[in-house]
């Protein structure tokens, strides 16, 4: 195998007639067959719509978690205190993570990974939403 001579099949370039004598025929050239691309379906589809949407209600149910448990008197551990207390800067923050996974199912769409685009938006609501259930199933700290 590895003193083999090289294979025919990577020739560049026809072989000479001549050399193969008259009654040889000269293969067509065959071009590689590529597999069609998977057809490309609509970003906005009424698939992206429905997950788009669900990204946001969970999104919208964490933020309103959040300032729930806080109510209660539970601290906030995986964003500072800085970024919680400010009404506009948290909510910033939740949508600005809503419109990151939409850019991240764009890219997999444009890149041709259709199966993945839906799974980022099925985790997100997954991960989301357990977030959201422990939000509201925290016990109530009263403050003294």
């Amino acid at each position: 195998m590895l003193f083999a001579p090289p294979a025919v099949a990577q020739r560049t370039s026809p072989p000479d007639p001549a050399a193969l004598g008259s009654s040889a025929s000269i293969p067509a050239e065959i071009e590689p067959t590529v597999p069609p691309n998977p057809p490309m379906h609509a970003f906005w589809d009424h698939e992206n719509i429905l997950l788009f949407s669900g990204i946001a209600v969970v999104r919208g149910m964490d933020y309103a978690s959040t300032r729930n448990f806080q109510a209660r008197g539970r601290q906030e551990i995986l964003l500072p205190d800085a970024v919680v207390d400010n009404s506009a800067g948290f909510a910033s923050l939740e949508a600005a993570g809503a419109m990151t996974s939409v850019g991240i199912s764009y890219i997999f769409l444009r890149t041709g990974h259709h199966k993945l685009e839906r799974w980022v938006s099925i985790g997100h609501i997954g991960v989301a939403a357990f977030g959201d259930i422990r939000n509201y199933c925290l016990e109530t700290r009263r403050r003294q």
